[in-house]
């Protein structure tokens, strides 16, 4: 994100000649202090821009500076677009703009060759907010309050600082350091709600610079996963799954059938977690073994069924 961030401030003090650190901390949501930071990798980076104070003073370009296109290939130049392109997955505003004035100022057409969107269907401009916020409070290491809500359905009231963004399992998660907890925590992001941004939050800052590369960073919820004793499964699943399974299985776990269903054999973590992802392929999955387990869905699905007798 920095590689794009510089080449936008590049191009604005290009077409403004000088403008102000507090309006480029505006414009791309970051710290003064960031934009200093930014300003002195353009300057290790051959770029000749510099500082001035006092009235109309702030960052500049020299006068005859002209930013060289030729510097880079073609091939070159196609990578860094196609790359802003493929980051476009996460739905940052800012991206958009970085591309197109790129694009002109290399004089190709924009050519969409990709599009990828991990964002699940109907998300709008609430999570695209969350993301940049959340993206503030990681470049700034600010502290974020939140409200989570647990997998037994509980709300908690959290605090953390976030580390990075993770995309795993077809789903967006946050990496940060909870300060409940101690150590470094893996949050759902459709799980999260009322994430503020807190000012003043200095306190445990100390504490997770200490622990950020010494904890891995594990939900709750994969801890009680991974301490769960495994067991060997046999599923029996009718065709009208096997999309599923082809996504969710290793192929060497599959045996397709004469009749085309399909069974599975593979090991997995045991508990509740497991009756309910069995449960979610409805009608066209059949337990064989364990018999336990098998038997926990029979009490399941009599359970369920009951709900609609009447």
């Amino acid at each position: 994100m920095q590689v794009s961030r510089l080449l936008q401030m590049t191009y604005i003090l290009l077409e403004k000649g000088t403008v102000t650190a507090p309006e480029l901390a505006e414009r791309f949501e970051v710290s003064v202090r960031t934009v200093y930071r930014d300003v002195e990798a353009l300057s290790q980076a051959g770029i000749p821009v510099y500082t001035s104070q006092g009235k109309g003073g702030g960052i500049s370009l020299t006068d005859r500076f002209v930013l060289n296109k030729s510097l880079l290939t073609d091939k070159e130049q196609d990578e860094i677009l196609f790359a802003l392109q493929s980051l476009s997955a996460v739905r940052l505003p800012d991206l958009g703009e970085a591309f197109s004035k790129l694009s002109s100022l290399f004089r190709k057409n924009s050519t969409s060759w990709i599009e990828v969107d991990f964002s699940p269907w109907g998300t709008g401009d609430k999570q695209k907010e969350l993301y940049t916020l959340l993206k503030q409070a990681i470049l700034e290491q600010r502290v974020i309050s939140f409200t989570y809500l647990g997998a037994a359905g509980e709300h908690n009231s959290r605090k953390a600082v976030p580390v990075k963004l993770l995309f795993k399992d077809r789903a967006w998660y946050v990496e940060a350091y909870s300060f409940e907890r101690g150590a470094l925590r893996t949050f759902k992001i459709t799980r999260m709600s009322n994430v503020q941004l807190l000012e003043g939050e200095g306190t445990g800052l100390l504490e997770f610079q200490q622990v950020r590369t010494a904890s891995a960073g594990t939900s709750d919820e994969e801890i009680k996963v991974n301490e769960s004793p495994r067991i060997r499964l046999v599923l029996n699943i009718e065709p009208a799954g096997a999309y599923r399974i082809v996504d969710e299985f290793k192929e060497e776990e599959i045996l397709k059938l004469e009749d085309g269903s399909f069974q599975l054999i593979s090991d997995m973590p045991s508990g509740e977690w497991l009756v309910q992802y069995l449960l979610s392929y409805g009608d066209i999955l059949e337990v064989m073994e364990p018999e336990s387990l098998r038997l926990e869905m029979k009490a399941r699905t009599a359970k369920m069924a009951q709900k609609y007798s009447g």
